[in-house]
């Protein structure tokens, strides 16, 4: 029988040129999107970093993991979401594997 959902971390790494007024609203709008259709379990700012190479010319970023329980199709609609963000430099969406 197939498992209805399934857990998952999500690592995102936001500009810090969004400034912290827009680094909030971006936390915020994802933890509002993955609540309303997944099982939020916990939000872990990691905070500022300095990034290991220069993505788009910028040397740190704000990092956000994101862990949740949802259906399989929501990864993946999460990472559309992530791919069209301003302000996301870098994202990633993994499965978690059961003990």
């Amino acid at each position: 029988m197939a498992k209805l959902e399934q857990n998952y971390e999500s690592v995102l790494v936001l500009s810090t040129k969004l400034g912290e007024e827009g680094i909030k609203a971006a936390v915020e709008k994802f933890t509002a999107m993955i609540s309303e259709a997944a099982k939020l379990e916990s939000v872990d700012e990691w905070g500022k970093r300095r990034l290991a190479y220069a993505i788009n010319y910028e040397t740190e970023g704000y990092y956000v993991l994101f862990t949740f329980t949802s259906a399989p199709a929501f990864p993946a609609e999460l990472d559309r979401v992530y791919k069209i963000t301003d302000g996301v430099l870098r994202s990633m969406i993994v499965a978690k594997e059961e003990n």
